[in-house]
């Protein structure tokens, strides 16, 4: 099945997508639009004395790159159902990279829907976030 020129078939994986590094700046911006304001997010200084080397990124801003890029893959209108689990903390100066990949194409006709597997990758090579996906085709 074809999509906006997109072959979508079992195993299909996309191209990646890049972002950062991750600054504070992103982090904070990200804290104030959710209204989660835990400091562990931006204040270093409370997070040495807990143990941390450095504040870390909010688990959901990975969740949110996962969910520009498999929208931007297959729009906004379809999506059926969003899924993430944090895997990994994530720090500031990070460049993270988002892959995606069709699990299995279900059901027919008007309720053709597409199953995606995706992962957000540190640059180590680390799952720090990985989900999956549901779309409408």
């Amino acid at each position: 099945m074809t999509i906006s020129g997109i072959e979508i078939e079992p195993g299909r994986t996309f191209a990646p997508r890049t972002f950062g590094p991750l600054t504070m700046t992103d982090i904070v911006r990200y804290q104030g639009a959710s209204g989660d304001l835990n400091p562990m997010h931006h204040d270093d200084e409370m997070v040495r004395a807990a143990g941390y080397p450095a504040a870390f990124s909010v688990g959901m801003l990975g969740a949110g790159y996962l969910a520009a890029y498999c929208t931007d893959l297959l729009g906004t209108r379809t999506v059926r159902r969003f899924r993430t689990r944090f895997r990994k903390v994530v720090y500031r100066g990070e460049v993270l990279t988002a892959y995606a990949a069709v699990r299995e194409i279900r059901g027919s006709g008007d309720d053709t829907r597409v199953v995606l597997d995706l992962e957000l990758i540190d640059s180590a090579g680390v799952v720090v976030v990985d989900g999956s996906a549901e779309f409408l085709l």
